[in-house]
């Protein structure tokens, strides 16, 4: 004869009111998980625009413009007599 177990339902309430426990606490962890998240990336956007832009070489280095004539020298773009001109007229001489 085979035993009836008792607390089936019981047991079987039970383990529902675990796992469904146990879900909301993931899912609740993850929601704050995610939020921190979006608090970072929000305080590095604001830190990013407070920053100023990099500031691109000034035109009127002489040097930094002998240095683009030279690449540009060295890769074939300027001919000899064309460099020479560019680079007297960016030193000023």
């Amino acid at each position: 004869m085979m035993r009836r177990r008792r607390g089936g339902i019981v047991r079987m309430a039970a383990t529902t009111a675990v796992i469904a426990g146990t879900a909301g606490a993931v899912q609740h962890h993850q929601q704050q998980k995610y939020a921190a998240q979006d608090q970072q990336q929000a305080e590095a956007q604001a830190y990013e625009a407070q920053q100023p832009a990099p500031a691109a070489p000034a035109a009127d280095d002489p040097m930094a413009e002998v240095q683009k004539l030279a690449q540009l020298h060295a890769a074939g773009v300027l001919t000899d007599e064309e460099f020479a001109a560019a680079k007297a007229k960016a030193l000023g001489i």
